[in-house]
Formats: structure tokens, C-alpha cells, sequence
């Protein structure tokens, strides 16, 4: 047996192994953890994903917790309101009527589902931010950023023109 056998097999492929089961207790068995949060957007209650919910997270009887969520699906069903984001469910929840509600939406804004729009804008800011553009002002820098990370965002140049044209000029030019 040579070197390279000897590591992949005492090694290498132990560490890839162990590295594959962590990641799948880590992120699978959140699965129904994370499914409960979906009750607090739906009609519907999933009884054992929002008691696990309940249990993983708050420190309360799941039933005062339950009973809060059927009155909180009630208020937003009354009122025609169906929140895509968590943030705009928190911003309608009122914290001294539904506390383990407010509690819970507070707990999903902060869990970070995906970090890929500040990569996104990291490596814009390497393309944009060159040797050649080191003189560029924060102000101009943050504008082509936004630019480039929204650019599925469309722009009309009338529009641009109109904001530009109100803006005074910096330089006066006499004839």
C-alpha cells in the first residue's frame, strides 16, 4: 500500500465521513423545528412541529402558546392581512397581546437563512472597487453597489435624467 492509499483510507475518507453525518444532524434534524414556523403564516396548525417549536424555543406551556397562535392566525384572517416576511408579521404583532408570538417571529428574523446577498455585495465591491477606482467617493461607491447587486431592477434613464437635472452642478460653466 503507498502513501496516498494509506491517507485517503486512514484519513481522508474517516474526515469527509464525519464531516457528511455533522452536517446532516445539523441541518436535518432542525427540519421539524423549522417547520413550525410555518403555522405562524397558515390557517393550518401542525401540532407536533409547533410544539417542538415551542418546546425547542420557548420556555412556556404549549398550550397558552397554542391558544395564543389560533387567536393570532384569527386577528390576521379578521384584518385581510397575510405577511410574506417575518419582519412584516412582527411589525403587526403587538408584543403585550401575543408575547410567545412576538417572541417566536422576533427568534425567525434573527435566524439567518442564507448569507448570500452580503457575498453577493462583497464580491460586486471587488469587481467595482479596482486599484484604478481607490479615488472613487463612498457615496459613488455605495450607488454602482446597489446597482450591480439589484440589477434585476429596472432603470429608466428619463427618470434618471429628471433626478440629475434637479441636482445643482458642482462645476460652472461660462461662455
Amino acid at each position: 500500500m503507498n502513501p496516498e492509499d494509506y491517507y485517503r483510507i486512514t484519513i481522508a475518507i474517516p474526515c469527509i465521513d464525519s464531516f457528511i453525518s455533522n452536517l446532516k444532524e445539523r441541518f436535518l434534524t432542525h427540519k421539524n423545528i423549522f417547520e413550525g414556523f410555518q403555522c405562524l403564516f397558515s390557517d393550518e396548525i401542525e401540532y407536533e412541529a409547533f410544539e417542538e417549536l415551542v418546546r425547542f424555543y420557548l420556555d412556556s406551556d404549549t398550550q397558552i402558546v397554542i391558544a395564543e397562535l389560533r387567536i393570532w392566525q384569527s386577528k390576521l384572517k379578521a384584518n385581510n392581512k397575510n405577511p410574506k416576511a417575518a419582519i412584516d408579521a412582527l411589525r403587526l404583532c403587538t408584543q403585550s397581546i401575543f408575547p410567545n408570538i412576538y417572541k417566536l417571529l422576533k427568534i425567525l428574523c434573527t435566524i439567518p437563512v442564507s448569507t448570500s446577498t452580503p457575498e453577493r455585495s462583497f464580491s460586486c465591491m471587488k469587481r467595482l472597487k479596482t486599484y484604478l477606482r481607490n479615488s472613487m467617493t463612498e457615496n459613488r461607491l455605495n450607488g454602482l453597489t446597489l446597482l450591480a447587486v439589484h440589477r434585476e431592477i429596472p432603470i429608466d434613464a428619463k427618470e434618471v435624467l429628471d433626478v440629475m437635472a434637479q441636482k445643482s452642478r458642482k462645476l460652472d460653466i461660462i461662455l
